[in-house]
Formats: C-alpha cells, structure tokens, sequence
C-alpha cells in the first residue's frame, strides 16, 4: 500500500506530517511527500493566508487527478476553519479533520475507514502526544507545544490550533537529547507560552536539555519571553544557536496596539539590547507585517527605521493578508493591494541592506557550519548565528570550523578552519 503525506504552511505542520508519516509507516504503507499515485492520500493543510487556503483546495483536486479511487484525508488549519470546503470535493474526500487532533488520522486508517467518515472535528483540551518523527540527519524538528492564547487581531490561528497547551517536559527532553540530528530546531505554535502540566517553562526546558550533543536552535519567539531568567538559561546550554527569531509585526506603537500587540516599540529594542548583551554576536531575525489597515505612511516609517535600530540579520515581510473571523477582518478597511507590495519592496530592501551588514560584521572570523548539501561544487549549510555559509568542494556533514572569506550570494564564502 502506498501514501502520500502532502504538507502546506508551516515548521509545525511538517512536524505533524512527519508525526502521521512515521505512524502510516507502523501500518505498513510505503510513504512519500511528494504528489505521487498512491491509494491514501493526507492533505495537511494551512489557512494562515488566503493564498495558503486557495493552495491547500488546489492539493486536494491534484490528489484526485493522480487517482481518482484513492482514499483522501484533509487535515490542518484550513480544513478546521473551511470543512465543507474539503468535504464538498467529491466521493475521493474520505473525512475531514481539522488542526487540533490530527491523531485523527492514523485512528480513521487504523480501523479501516470504518465509520469514521465526513466531517469530524474534534477540539483538543491537552497537549496530543504523536508518534515520533523520523529523526533528520542534518535539522530535526522537535514540536512541544501547540495552539496560542494571543488573540492577535489579525491572526485566525488561534480560532483553529485552539488554547495554548505544552507537552510535558520530560517527553520534550527525552525526544531533544535522543536526537542524532546536527541541529534540532525546539518549535510549537507559541514556544513562549510553553509550560508544561508542573508550571515548568522554555527556561527549564532548556536547563533540562543543557548538555544535548546536538545544536540546539529555537523556533519564532515573542516579546514577553526574552528575560535575564531566561537568557541566563540559554547560556548554559552547551550548543545553543544564538539566533533569535523575534516576532515584531510592526514598529509602530499605534499598529501595535491595533494589532493588539503587548508591547512598544521601544520595549521591543530593549528587548534586542538585552539579547546582545548576553550574546554579542547573536542574529535577531523577525517578521514584519506591512499594509496593516491602520498602517500610515508615518507608522510605516517607524518599520523602516526600526529594521536598522535593531540590527535585524535578517527579515521577512508580508503583506497583510484579512482573514475572516479576525477583529481586523470586522474592524477595518483594507489597504490597496498596489500599496502593500510597494511598501513590502522598500522593507524587503531594507533589510537586505542590514543583513549584509550583519554579514560582514563576520568577515575573517570563525563560525560553526553545519553542512547540509552540495550543490554545483558548494557545500552549503547553516552557522549556529544563521548565516548561510559556502565551502568549496565537498564536506561531510558533520559540524566543522570554518573562516569566513568574504561576501557571496546570499551569504558568505568560507573555508574549513584548520
């Protein structure tokens, strides 16, 4: 029997996919990840933006195109918030569940497609423990918490993932410290609010997992995190990646509290100084969402300005996309399409000019590289601060030293560090 575990959006949807993978694999299916003929086929979907939601009905019609008899699965954000959307795609549409229980999936398989089809959406009150993933060589995944509690006003994932809950910390550390990876990357839909059913949080995580043998990189964090508690935890792990992916979304404190944001701007930048003083060559990267319905040419400014005043090595920016449900969705107007793309081409450029910045700030020094591929005669990879690195020739993918050259394509050219 063949599978196909077809995944859209983000970290923790792959993390999920690879969580169903491993299972279907229990079960005896031969599993890919790629749209291929197959007799089963799990679609886990994304709704973060219209975009994510119109490609993840798109999937679906493809499966039935590679085999029309086949069985399909929807799972994911989308299919929480849209069922009908899914179920309505003809006889092939098994079942469709959603982004809360998406163990769901291996029970409708496990008992044969036995009275477990339609619409079957189930709300999870606890933290669901899945099979685990098949462990990568180069960067795992490791999911500890799923669902947010924030309410932001422009985001639906909190309708669909439900409430903030968090694995234990035992089962956490136990998947980080059994990890053969090089990296593994600690993910979840809010690490922040990561706390187990015995109040231990992110920083006792990390103190459990201090002295894991493989590179320890953290996934998207947000404001309220970022403590001199937490950070002096950070500092004892043996092999932390100091990269910060600190969530902003704008740099205007009337965006922000429209955005309903809890912090300033200036409490953001005290934030990044606190992270540079406990690790000075720490990379802060962010998102950035541009043509917020309140946004003005003045709050946009603000962005610009803060692009530079926190030093960002790296940025990624968004239109802003409306999503029904949302209070932005009932409140506000939406910008011109025409707008957002300009103002998100002037950010993009921004921030490309302070990543090079940042980039060269690390010429004729020493990074950590851990290889990935080789591609057309470079090895490519990851330092633990996110610089993508080359390296002529071929390297075994094991962590090495190397010495920065100078400036190349999207990164730096390096040479192993003898």
């Amino acid at each position: 029997m063949k599978a196909v575990v077809y995944t859209l959006g983000c970290k923790v949807n792959d993390v999920e996919s690879g969580s169903i993978i491993r299972g279907l694999e229990d079960l005896g299916y031969e599993v890919s990840r790629e749209l291929v003929p197959a007799d089963l086929y799990v679609i886990n979907t994304c709704a973060v933006t219209a975009e994510a939601e119109r490609k993840s009905r798109q999937t679906v019609g493809k499966a039935i195109k590679c085999n029309p008899t086949a069985k399909i699965i929807v799972c994911g954000c989308a299919s929480e918030k849209s069922p009908a959307d899914f179920a309505q795609k003809g006889d092939t549409v098994y079942a469709v569940t959603g982004a809360q229980r998406k163990n769901k999936v291996l029970e409708i398989v496990t008992a044969g497609f036995e009275n477990e089809g339609g619409i079957c959406l189930e709300e999870e009150k606890t933290y669901e423990e899945m099979p685990l993933p098949e462990c990568l060589k180069t960067r795992n995944f490791v999911k500890i918490q799923d669902g947010c509690n924030r309410f932001c006003s422009y985001c639906v994932i909190p309708y669909l993932r439900g409430r903030s809950r968090s694995r234990l910390l035992e089962s956490a550390a136990a998947e980080i410290l059994q990890s053969t990876a090089q990296e593994t990357v600690v993910t979840g839909i809010d690490v922040s609010e990561y706390k187990d059913e015995q109040g231990r949080d992110l920083a006792d995580l990390m103190l459990a997992v201090k002295d894991a043998n493989t590179r320890i990189r953290l996934g998207s964090l947000e404001v309220s995190l970022i403590t001199p508690r937490f950070l002096n935890a950070l500092k004892e792990v043996k092999s932390f990646a100091p990269q910060f992916h600190l969530s902003l979304q704008s740099g205007s404190d009337k965006v922000l509290k429209s955005m309903n944001r809890h912090y300033t701007r200036e409490e953001y930048l005290e934030k990044c100084r606190m992270i540079y003083e406990t690790f000075p060559n720490a990379a802060i990267t962010t998102d950035i969402i541009v043509g917020f319905p309140t946004e003005t040419e003045e709050d946009f400014a603000e962005s610009m300005r803060i692009v530079e005043e926190a030093g960002f090595a790296q940025i990624h920016a968004f239109p802003y996309s409306p999503r029904e449900g949302t209070n932005a969705y009932k409140k506000y107007k939406e910008l011109p399409f025409a707008l957002k793309k300009e103002r998100v081409e002037r950010l993009l450029t921004k921030g490309a000019d302070e990543k090079t910045k940042y980039m060269q700030r690390f010429v004729g020094q020493r990074l950590e590289m851990v290889p990935e591929n080789c591609i057309k005669g470079y090895t490519e990879g990851y330092s633990e601060n996110y610089i993508r690195v080359y390296v002529q020739g071929e390297m075994s993918k094991r962590p090495t030293q190397v010495c920065v050259e100078r400036l190349f394509k999207d990164g730096v050219l390096a040479t192993i560090d003898e």
